[in-house]
């Protein structure tokens, strides 16, 4: 949800946008994709799930046009790019370091570790919409 700032508080300046957290909404939905119910929210989830997939699922309308079976193969390709990133972390520093200068090969697995959270949000995320597809309602824990 927007909301556009109509006097000066907080530093924010007249007039400026700024993202309200929605209360309908669970603790780590992806901001692109629009609430539930909301105008245009599944052409807005498609096309968020499609960014978590490789480009090449566009061109398929069997992928495309069924957006709980795109949710659950991009649930499936984010945890495998997961996989794939314990895997390497695993591994780096056996692996590169006849070839690295150690503080490139620290930045490397830095980069992986930064990258393994962030494919966790995702997956969360990717869940998230994915039962919101499959008409779940969040309900708020208190």
């Amino acid at each position: 949800m927007f909301v556009r700032v109509v006097n000066e508080v907080n530093d924010l300046w007249v007039g400026q946008t700024v993202a309200v957290p929605d209360a309908r909404l669970p603790p780590g939905w992806p901001s692109p994709v629009r609430p539930p119910g909301a105008a245009g929210w599944e052409r807005s989830a498609v096309a968020w799930l499609l960014d978590q997939c490789p480009p090449e699922y566009r061109a398929h309308r069997a992928i495309t046009g069924q957006p709980v079976a795109l949710a659950w193969l991009a649930a499936h390709h984010v945890l495998a790019q997961g996989r794939a990133n314990t895997a390497a972390r695993a591994v780096a520093r056996a692996d590169l370091r006849d070839v690295l200068a150690a503080h490139e090969l620290e930045a490397v697995v830095t980069s992986l570790e930064h990258e393994h959270a962030r494919l966790l949000a995702t997956h969360r995320a990717v869940g998230l919409v994915q039962d919101a597809l499959r008409g779940l309602d969040y309900v708020p824990r208190l």
